[in-house]
């Protein structure tokens, strides 16, 4: 798929809506702000959770420190939209938000551990009472928070991406392509990504999976949305073609095997160990474990992934593959031999020497097995 024309997004419009100053008191921070959302955060946390999640996840004090010693730049206002309580939630620029309360509010950074920030003045303190921010709503501003986001000058992680991709779709109706469009994405990306999130909230609304409950300290999410393309993936969960773009991608017959490849790919709190170590080559490992019945097996007796690997290429392909690994080793370890042997190492030798034995020894035996199975082959031939 051709790559969505980037002229679309130099000049991406900004929300309409009201300039005004902003009183930091009457801002709330966005618990359905797509970055968050990979920490677990929701519309339902608390404002000081939120908090510290910002501090702790979102380097708070880069900002902090930038405003304490330049000041709030006014030309980079807090987009918020204002909710039935008449709050203003601050749907663009938490980060900023958080940084200024730190600075403002002693007993905060205190309770942060976040002593270590500048001090400022009392003049400058009051500067800061107040923030501009243009009034808008989300459905307005997702053109302008797109570009910024996804391929801008501040980019999301892929988790944050899919949040925003299928909120844009799911409550705005609007199409993927039109949407990879406007943020200058492949649409297949946008596809993957929002299949992939589509996925995970399938499991976790099934409660074969909970994020929460992950071994690894990171909710890894390229795994999902990289992983649904590899076809012993998309059998192991009866997924259709990769354009597919339903809300709930993965047959009900095939959901407990969704909650078993969850945990495969993540582990537990638990004890159990996620089988991905890193996404290469593990994921593609994995993948080749899922197209035979004897590695899921094996993965779900316990085994780890090498093993469960090995079992299910079976004894011929592992015994190419062992020649062709051999042989590389060699050839590698050859091309050293001019500055990697001094020719004073007796170790080194007695070591290849063992290598030429092993190598003939098994070569005769090929040889002999070959000619067995030529002879049975025609004696066979004669009886017939």
């Amino acid at each position: 798929m051709a790559k969505a024309n980037p002229t679309l997004n130099l000049h991406p419009p900004e929300p309409t809506g009201v300039y005004e100053r902003a009183n930091v008191d009457d801002l709330s921070f966005d618990g359905l702000n797509p970055r968050l959302a990979e920490f677990g955060v929701d519309d339902e946390t608390a404002q000081s959770d939120l908090m510290k999640k910002l501090w702790k996840e979102m380097a708070v004090q880069e900002v902090a420190a930038s405003i304490a010693h330049n000041g709030y730049f006014e030309h980079e206002p807090l987009f918020v939209e204002r909710g039935k309580d008449g709050k203003l939630v601050v749907i663009e620029g938490n980060r900023r938000l958080a940084a200024v309360r730190l600075l403002l509010d002693r007993p905060l950074r205190e309770r942060l551990k976040a002593t270590d920030l500048p001090t400022i003045s009392t003049e400058d303190a009051q500067k800061l009472r107040t923030l501009p921010a243009i009034v808008t709503t989300r459905k307005e501003a997702w053109r302008y928070l797109g570009f910024k986001h996804v391929n801008g000058p501040a980019p999301w992680g892929s988790y944050a991406k899919a949040q925003y991709i299928a909120h844009v779709h799911n409550e705005y109706g609007v199409p993927l392509d039109q949407i990879a469009a406007q943020i200058g994405d492949y649409t297949s990306l946008v596809q993957r990504m929002y299949r992939g999130l589509m996925i995970v909230e399938q499991a976790e609304r099934s409660k074969v999976f909970d994020r929460a409950s992950i071994a690894k300290s990171k909710f890894h999410f390229n795994y999902v949305y990289t992983g649904m393309d590899y076809p012993g993936i998309q059998s192991f969960l009866g997924l259709e073609q990769k354009g597919t773009t339903l809300r709930d991608p993965v047959p009900t017959k095939k959901v407990q095997n969704l909650g078993q490849l969850m945990r495969w790919l993540y582990g537990e709190r638990t004890g159990k160990p996620s089988l991905i170590k890193s996404q290469n080559p593990d994921l593609r490992d994995l993948d080749r474990v899922l197209q035979s019945d004897d590695g899921v097996r094996a993965l779900r007796d316990g085994l780890p992934l090498s093993v469960a690997l090995d079992i299910s290429l079976g004894d011929e392909k592992i015994f190419v593959q062992s020649l062709q690994q051999a042989k590389a080793a060699l050839q590698r370890a050859y091309g050293t031999l001019p500055t990697g042997y001094s020719g004073d190492d007796p170790d080194a030798l007695k070591l290849a020497l063992t290598i030429e034995q092993l190598g003939g020894e098994l070569v005769d035996a090929m040889r002999m097995k070959r000619k067995r199975n030529t002879r049975e082959t025609v004696t066979a031939g004669k009886n017939e």
